[in-house]
This record gives C-alpha cells, structure tokens and sequence, in this order.
C-alpha cells in the first residue's frame, strides 16, 4: 500500500554485488578506486566497505553477505526526510540497513536473506526499482 510523500521521480536501483562491512588496520592493499568502496575513519576505527571480492586478507572483523541499492541521481541537500522515510519504512518490516551517504546520494545495505522483502517493501510503497546491469524498471503498478 503507497502511503502519501514518496516522490515519484525517485528510483532505487539494484546493485550486483555482494556486499561485506569490515573493520581494518590501514587502508594499505585496499584499491580505493574501485566502484563501491567506503571508506570511515573515526578516533575509535577505521572501516571498510566494499564488495567481498575486493576485501583485503586481513581485517580485525568483517561481516559478509550484505547486499545494496542506492537512490538514483543527485540529491541536493535541501531534500528532507528520504533516507528516513527509507529507513522507516524498511524498520516497520523489521528490516534492519547500514547507510551510506555520498555527496551525491545514498547507499542502503541490508543482509541478502531479507534484501528481496526490502525491495518489495519498497516497490510497494511507489518507488520504482531499477535492476543493475540489466536497466530494466519496475514500479507499483507492473
């Protein structure tokens, strides 16, 4: 059921990839000009996500089987309440994310056992889904 304030222009597209949050050391063996490679560094950590197959031999923890989707286009700043709205949505399905924003826009991971119901959720909910790689569009009413 679509409830009031999804713009409709949005679209959520599909990444390929597997995903895996890790913990590391340094950066060193990590090609950060890959696609899909998130960088944190904190007083407390440094952390890495990208996906598994790019993940170096050594890691303090990871957490493999993560899956992904980002809102396509350039968000600009002054837009309000869509990783919220993504977020609630997705927290009412008792679906849980690890957000990443970038200037441009933002990445949702879930894990892959419940990345199919989340897609769902949110195609149910009127936002169209983009499948990578393939281009192709689905929304509510296909």
């Amino acid at each position: 059921m679509k409830t009031e304030g999804t713009p409709a222009e949005l679209v959520i597209q599909v990444l390929p990839d597997s995903f895996t949050v890790c913990k590391v050391t340094d950066y060193a063996g990590i090609d950060i000009e890959q696609p899909f490679v998130f960088t944190g560094r904190t007083d407390e950590e440094k952390s890495l996500v990208c996906p598994t197959r790019l993940v170096p031999a050594e890691t303090v923890s990871r957490e493999d089987g993560w899956r992904a989707f980002r809102i396509v286009g350039v968000l600009d700043f002054s837009l309000v309440g869509i990783l919220a709205r993504i977020a609630g949505l997705l927290a009412a399905e008792g679906i849980a994310i690890y957000a990443i924003s970038t200037y441009n826009t933002d990445y949702v991971l879930t894990k892959g056992e419940v990345f199919g119901r989340a897609i769902e959720v949110l195609e149910a909910e009127g936002f169209v889904i983009e499948r990578a790689g393939d281009g192709s569009l689905r929304g509510p009413d296909d």
